[in-house]
């Protein structure tokens, strides 16, 4: 029996060397390959490819480290085994998004943000992106190898449905933590513009109370003769008791404005 060094073409070898090659599975002759891309989120995320060679007696792991092929004691079982282990370590590790945007929120609600909430909201998004990207290809890629060998009296089909089960529940569960972000982000924008405009309201209330006082100054500092209150010893308590009636009236129309806006 041949070594699957020396059943498997070379541009196929050159798949299951590239560690970051995409999910895929291709039908041969002699043998069959299969990718699988999962996330492995640990300290950070990684995108790690698994390829298996399977022939009609053996199936074989090929190990990028050591560039070797690790045969099975099964064909498809120990296959299986390895996949489900490490789908199911994705599904417990995408706690920690979970766990992660319901703090964003509670903090959001509670108006207690602090300075990092858009650069860890990209983050998280962008991680969950690549995790939803790379499980719809792995989603795309079981569907094509269960169909493939479903009538095979050995093989486990319902170990394989179980395997794509888990995919689609960890990739429905990104999809839902998106669109939670989403609506995370709108609600961050609403609150942010909703303070812009009252920094805004603020500054317009000061510009209109002091637009006046600056028109009387003006006129007052004019270098011509004749100006009122300019030849009287009180001049100057006049023209600063103008400006205090001048704000007064100036202060009242604001509020009269806002409260009938307000209304």
């Amino acid at each position: 029996m041949k070594t699957p060094e020396q059943l498997i073409d070379n541009l196929h070898l050159e798949d299951l060397q590239n560690a970051m090659h995409p999910s895929f599975f291709d039908e041969n002759e002699l043998y069959d390959m299969l990718i699988i891309r999962i996330p492995v989120i640990t300290d950070e995320l990684n995108i790690k490819s698994f390829g298996f060679i399977i022939t009609q007696e053996k199936s074989y792991l090929y190990n990028i480290e050591t560039k070797t092929f690790e045969e099975f004691s099964d064909r498809f079982m120990e296959l299986y085994s390895m996949i489900d282990n490490n789908i199911d370590r994705l599904l417990k590790s995408f706690i920690k998004y979970q766990e992660t945007i319901s703090d964003m929120e509670e903090a959001l609600y509670a108006n207690n943000l602090n300075s990092d909430f858009l650069n860890t909201w990209l983050s998280i998004k962008l991680e969950i992106l690549r995790i939803e990207r790379v499980l719809l290809r792995a989603t795309t890629t079981m569907d094509d190898f269960i169909g493939y060998y479903k009538n095979s009296d050995e093989f486990p089909v319902n170990h394989y449905i179980d395997i794509h089960e888990h995919i689609e529940r960890t990739m429905r569960s990104a999809t839902l933590q998106l669109s939670k972000l989403d609506y995370l982000y709108s609600f961050y924008n609403a609150k942010s513009n909703d303070k812009m405009n009252k920094m805004i309201y603020i500054l317009t209330i000061i510009s209109a109370i002091f637009l006046p006082l600056n028109l009387v100054v003006g006129f007052f500092g004019m270098n011509t003769s004749s100006l009122p209150f300019s030849g009287g010893v009180n001049g100057t308590f006049f023209a600063v008791l103008l400006m205090m009636i001048l704000g007064i009236v100036t202060l009242s129309v604001v509020q009269f404005w806002r409260k009938k806006v307000e209304k």
